[in-house]
C-alpha cells in the first residue's frame, strides 16, 4: 500500500486554495515530509469567486467583489540518514482580493483590500521508532498590501488608504506523528506560531489635517495554528482521511493610528475547519478522492467588508495519476461561502448570501 498512501494525501491536499475564514488559503500543509525517499513537486491553484451583497434596507447591489486569485506552492524532501529527514515546503498562505465596483453599493462602493503572502518552511523529521516520530522547524513568511475605504457606510472615513509595505519575520512549527503502516494509519499533529509582523505603512487619511499622507508603523500577527491529519485504511485498496484545523484569525488586525483611535479594518475571527474523505486506489496508476469540508467560524455574522463570509461548506474532488518515478494530480472543489453581513462601526451595511467560489488544481511530482 505504499503508493497508494503517497495518493492519498496528494489528492487530499490537492485544490485546498479556497476562500475561508479571516486571510486562511491554504491551511499550511506539512504532509510533504511524510513522503518517501527523495522527492519534489510544484503545484498551480486558480479560484474563481462568485461574492455580491445588496445594501441594507434593499438598497444599492453591490456587484461581484470577489476577485479570481491564483496560487502557487512546491517542495523538495529528501532522507539524510534512516532517521532523519528534511523538506523545504513553498506556499502562499494568507491572502484577500475584494474590490466592491465604483457605482454599485451606495454603502460601501470603492472600498478594495488586496493582501499577498510569501512563505518558506524547513522541517525536519526525526523517527523515534516504527510508530512514533517527531517534526519541527522554522518558517519564514513575507507579507504586504492595500486597502482602500469607500462609501456612505465610512462616514467621515471615506478616502481612506493605507498601502502596507512589504515585511518578513520568522515563526515555528512543531509536531509529533504515530503511523501504523501495514494499515496505512497516520495521525500527525502540526503546532505553528504566530508570526509577528512590523509594517512600515503610508496612510492617505482625510480626518487628518488637509487630508495627510502620514508614514506610519504598526506590529500585526498572523495566526497561530493547530492540524491535526488523520489517514487509515479501511478496506483493500481504500482509505480514510481528515483533518481538523483551528487557527486564532482574531490576532489579527490592522490599527490605523493616524487620527481614528487605533480603530482595526480587518476584525477577524477564529475558527475551527473540519475535513473528512474518502480514497480510492483502482489500479496500479490511477486513484481519486472525494472529501467534504465545513468551516465553522467564531462569533455572529457581522463580518468586516474586507472579507464578507462567515464559515463555508465545500466539496472537493482529487485524481491521480501515478508511476514509479512520478505523479500527476488534479483537483476541483466547490465552495458553498456561509452568508454575512458586511458591517461598519458595528452597524451592518450589506447582506451577502448565497454565494459561492470554484477551485481548479494541478499538482506534479517527481521521485528521484
Amino acid at each position: 500500500m505504499k503508493h497508494y498512501i503517497a495518493a492519498s494525501f496528494a489528492t487530499t491536499l490537492l485544490a485546498s486554495s479556497a476562500m475561508a475564514s479571516g486571510l486562511d488559503r491554504t491551511g499550511q500543509p506539512i504532509g510533504l515530509i511524510f513522503e518517501e525517499g527523495t522527492y519534489a513537486e510544484f503545484s498551480f491553484a486558480t479560484t474563481d469567486v462568485d461574492l455580491t451583497g445588496t445594501d441594507i434596507g434593499g438598497g444599492a447591489p453591490s456587484g461581484d467583489v470577489g476577485e479570481r486569485f491564483n496560487m502557487l506552492s512546491g517542495g523538495f524532501k529528501t532522507d539524510i540518514t534512516e532517521e532523519l529527514s528534511l523538506a523545504v515546503i513553498y506556499d502562499q498562505p494568507w491572502g484577500v482580493d475584494v474590490n466592491y465596483p465604483v457605482g454599485g453599493s451606495d454603502l460601501l462602493g470603492g472600498t478594495m483590500a488586496r493582501a499577498d503572502s510569501n512563505a518558506i518552511t524547513a522541517l525536519l523529521r526525526y523517527k523515534l521508532n516504527d510508530r512514533f516520530s517527531v517534526h519541527g522547524g522554522l518558517r519564514y513568511q513575507e507579507i504586504d498590501g492595500d486597502i482602500t475605504l469607500s462609501g456612505l457606510g465610512y462616514g467621515a472615513l471615506s478616502g481612506y488608504n493605507v498601502k502596507v509595505n512589504r515585511d518578513g519575520a520568522f515563526g515555528w512549527v512543531a509536531g509529533v506523528a504515530y503511523e501504523i503502516p501495514d494499515i496505512a494509519l497516520r495521525f500527525a499533529l502540526t503546532y505553528q506560531s504566530e508570526i509577528e509582523h512590523n509594517f512600515d505603512r503610508v496612510e492617505n487619511n482625510p480626518l487628518a489635517l488637509g487630508g495627510a499622507t502620514l508614514n506610519t508603523s504598526d506590529t500585526t500577527k498572523t495566526p497561530q495554528s493547530v492540524n491535526l491529519d488523520f489517514q487509515s485504511g479501511i478496506a483493500k485498496d481504500t482509505i480514510l482521511f481528515g483533518n481538523v484545523r483551528w487557527a486564532e484569525h482574531s490576532v489579527t488586525d490592522l490599527n490605523v493610528l493616524a487620527g481614528i483611535g487605533g480603530r482595526d479594518l480587518i476584525d477577524l475571527d477564529d475558527s475551527f475547519t473540519y475535513t473528512i474523505g474518502v480514497g480510492r486506489r483502482f489500479n496500479d496508476n490511477w486513484s481519486a478522492s472525494l472529501a467534504y469540508i465545513y468551516e465553522d467560524a467564531d462569533g455572529d455574522n457581522l463580518v468586516s467588508p474586507l472579507a464578507p463570509t462567515h464559515g463555508m461548506e465545500a466539496i472537493r474532488l482529487g485524481v491521480q495519476y501515478q508511476t514509479e518515478k512520478m505523479k500527476v494530480a488534479a483537483g476541483v472543489r466547490y465552495t458553498k461561502l456561509g452568508d454575512a453581513a458586511a458591517a461598519t462601526a458595528g452597524s451592518a451595511r450589506a447582506n451577502f448570501n448565497d454565494n459561492d467560489a470554484l477551485s481548479l488544481a494541478v499538482k506534479v511530482g517527481f521521485y528521484f
